[in-house]
């Protein structure tokens, strides 16, 4: 099935790899004009650099997401240049794993900043022009650890499944506005992040899997882009496993 975009404009956060790559390359294909933002100059450049190259259209726009101040500064400078933000993908996200009892502060501070409050500012300040526009598409990547927790993962479960409840949340709060907010929450995906994993970690693993694979960044992507379209016009609140079967 096609997708029907007509002049949209994205923000997509935690761009410069992996998952959030793979969506902002998928909106590009289907014509959305794409901002890739990352932390890193070098990465959200290179995101950008490369749908370009294959005929999209994208800017590249560092941020440290975790800086509420910088996001802000970032949204208004956006606004301003492109008149209006009409899809909003929340996915930058970092994990800081340990056992709780020796989890530190700072360890349990910058997973919950950068995965959960990142939504917050990102959502304040592009939401409600969307509001006062009358359409909008926000899409939270979160995780199935959000729905099941996970050993080893406080602040990482703890961080997705605030951002489940918050998105449905919000989805209340804007849905008379004609703006949709939904969550896409992976299961084992291969990234740069799982790849590191111990061997019989990604054993273990693939054994709650029904599906027997693990997925690949390109089967968020999907989804999120099916959220983000006209075609998803009457889908708000929701949580959609991308998870092979793992929750089921």
């Amino acid at each position: 099935m096609s997708l029907t975009f007509t002049n949209r404009t994205a923000i997509v956060t935690g761009a410069g790899r992996g998952i959030g790559k793979a969506i902002a390359e998928q909106l590009a294909k289907n014509g959305v004009n794409v901002i890739c933002v990352s932390k890193s100059p070098d990465s959200c450049g290179a995101a950008a650099a490369a749908i370009t190259a294959a005929g999209g259209k994208a800017k590249a726009c560092a941020v440290d997401v975790a800086d509420g101040a910088a996001v802000a500064k970032a949204s208004e400078e956006l606004l301003k240049e492109f008149g209006k933000i009409d899809i909003l993908v929340n996915n930058a996200g970092i994990t800081r794993d340990g056992l709780l009892a020796r989890m530190s502060d700072d360890d349990w501070n910058a997973v919950v900043q950068t995965n959960l409050t990142s939504a917050f500012h990102w959502t304040k300040h592009i939401g409600w022009p969307m509001c006062r526009a009358r359409w909008g598409r926000i899409v939270n990547i979160a995780s199935v650890v959000g729905l099941v927790g996970n050993a080893g993962q406080a602040n990482y479960s703890a961080a997705k499944a605030g951002l489940i409840g918050f998105t449905k949340s919000i989805a209340r709060e804007f849905a008379k506005r004609s703006v949709t907010a939904n969550v896409v929450a992976p299961g084992f995906i291969k990234t740069d992040m799982t790849s590191g994993l111990p061997e019989e970690v990604q054993k273990a693993a693939m054994g709650t899997i029904p599906l027997q694979r693990f997925g690949e960044a390109v089967d968020i992507a999907h989804a999120t882009a099916f959220l983000c379209s006209e075609e998803a016009n009457y889908i708000t609140g929701q949580v959609f496993t991308v998870d092979g079967g793992m929750t089921m």
